[in-house]
């Protein structure tokens, strides 16, 4: 929890917060914390928590279906979490696609995922182009399988994210980015080309084009693009002549 660096007045989001013991941790840092639990047999549990802490709100339903504003408008606020692995992508596409999205977040996934996130060119997917364009990602520990309870079968880490105010780099706007990017990724280990061309229904000379203006090899495929280069990638694409975008 240090590594969210929380400031006194924080309001800060928990998704998953279990039998409280992190929650607990948070009530007494943060000025608001706001759980969100689907289990309702930890019911009574939480409620005598909030006895106790009264600036502890928990809503009993699925993260993913709530109405974020709201809960925090535009108000800043971190997130600090042991995110329920099944579901770790869908809450941080949730989180971070928000106009409001968090200032940081602190959260417990498995090591997998911990990896995909915070990997470099040459190993990067969706996952980690999605999460490196609204922050940056660092990992700050890994974590024993035994430290939980129960013990899960898989190793888990804590990443931390520190989103950006903006993104970092000039795109034409976030759906044709991640247009071309969810295009680019669309057939695992197909060279660049032929995943642009089929994910974007562009001809194989028009692929070409694209890729020719953005001065990328279309030999290479998505794993090694970088960020720049992606969004180089989808301003080529902006620029391609309308009636050539085939599913516009």
């Amino acid at each position: 929890m240090q590594s969210a660096e929380l400031p006194a007045d924080a309001v800060v989001l928990e998704i998953g917060p279990g039998t409280g013991a992190l929650t607990t941790r948070l009530a007494q840092a943060a000025r608001r914390v706001v759980a969100f639990e689907t289990d309702v047999r930890l019911h009574p549990v939480l409620e005598a928590l909030k006895q106790q802490h009264p600036n502890v709100e928990v809503v009993w339903g699925d993260f993913l279906e709530v109405n974020l504003a709201g809960f925090v408008g535009d108000t800043p606020y971190y997130v600090v979490a042991n995110l329920p692995y099944y579901i770790t992508s869908a809450i941080l596409r949730k989180l971070l696609e928000h106009p409001n999205h968090p200032k940081r977040m602190v959260v417990t996934v498995q090591r997998e995922v911990a990896d995909r996130i915070t990997a470099k060119s040459g190993e990067m997917s969706l996952l980690s182009v999605s999460v490196q364009f609204y922050g940056k990602p660092e990992l700050v520990m890994r974590l024993n399988p035994a430290v939980f309870w129960p013990r899960p079968d898989v190793e888990s880490a804590v990443v931390r994210i520190d989103t950006y105010p903006q993104p970092p780099v000039d795109v034409p706007d976030d759906n044709t980015f991640f247009k071309v990017v969810r295009a680019g990724f669309g057939q695992k280990r197909k060279q660049l080309k032929n995943s642009l061309a089929n994910g974007l229904a562009l001809t194989s000379e028009q692929a070409d084009q694209i890729l020719a203006t953005a001065g990328i090899d279309g030999r290479r495929r998505a794993e090694t693009m970088n960020l720049e280069e992606w969004a180089i990638l989808a301003r080529s694409y902006t620029n391609l002549p309308k009636n050539l975008k085939i599913n516009d």
